[in-house]
């Protein structure tokens, strides 16, 4: 697929974010369906990666371009929350409300009723919590909810809208091994059953294999992605 063709695409992009050094991106595409984990960002370098992606920011140079068009050129906000729509975002950035039930925390991105829901919006809320593992929590509320649990309310809350690429900060960093385990792996059905392209930054190179196809390494002096699937070649 030619890059032109490309959901997300990063050419020569630096930020300055008052690190040690900038981020520096020196070429990513992300085409539709494609899953890649990125390995190499720590939690500020990933914010500033996805606030770039998203148009929240804007690089200092080169060009981040969304869904064929330059983050340099979203208009104005309602052009901006346009593309912002089209990503689903899964972030401990995003803010539950702890006195919600589980079902009323996946029905905000659907309605601004989530006392007394239209049986619309709970029909969806619960076919997403079938999606994301949570049909038996619903009715409890979110700020009693192991880490695990929380996650995948973001998850779903993420895919609510039929976003055309998730895209996952650390997902796994609160996590326990066995609750980051299950939780790639459904990352990784989820976004193969509904046919879209993921974007998932992480440390853990295991978690990175088993929740994308492809897993590319930063070299933060050049902002070179590199894949792994070369280093297993050499040492396997």
């Amino acid at each position: 697929m030619r890059s032109a063709d490309a959901l997300v695409r990063l050419r020569g992009v630096s930020k300055d974010y008052r690190s040690l050094r900038p981020l520096r991106i020196a070429e990513l595409d992300v085409t539709p369906g494609r899953s890649v984990a990125l390995v190499g960002f720590d939690q500020m370098m990933a914010e500033v990666f996805v606030d770039l992606i998203t148009g929240a920011i804007l690089p200092d140079s080169g060009e981040v371009i969304a869904f064929g068009q330059p983050t340099s050129a979203i208009p104005d906000p309602s052009g901006w929350l346009a593309t912002l729509d089209q990503f689903g975002l899964l972030t401990d950035r995003a803010v539950l409300v702890e006195q919600f039930t589980v079902e009323q925390n996946l029905a905000l991105p659907l309605s601004i009723t989530v006392e007394e829901m239209s049986p619309d919006v709970r029909a969806q809320v619960a076919d997403l919590a079938s999606e994301v593992g949570l049909s038996n929590e619903l009715r409890r509320q979110a700020g009693v909810l192991a880490p695990g649990a929380r996650a995948r309310i973001r998850l779903g809350r993420a895919i609510a809208l039929a976003p055309k690429v998730l895209v996952a900060e650390h997902p796994n960093a609160t996590l326990a091994a066995e609750d980051a385990s299950a939780l790639a792996a459904d990352i990784s059905r989820i976004v193969e059953a509904r046919g879209i392209a993921s974007i998932v930054l992480t440390a853990d190179q295991a978690f990175a294999r088993a929740v994308a196809k492809e897993v590319l390494v930063l070299e933060p002096s050049t902002g070179v992605l590199t894949s792994t699937s070369g280093w297993r070649r050499w040492f396997s």
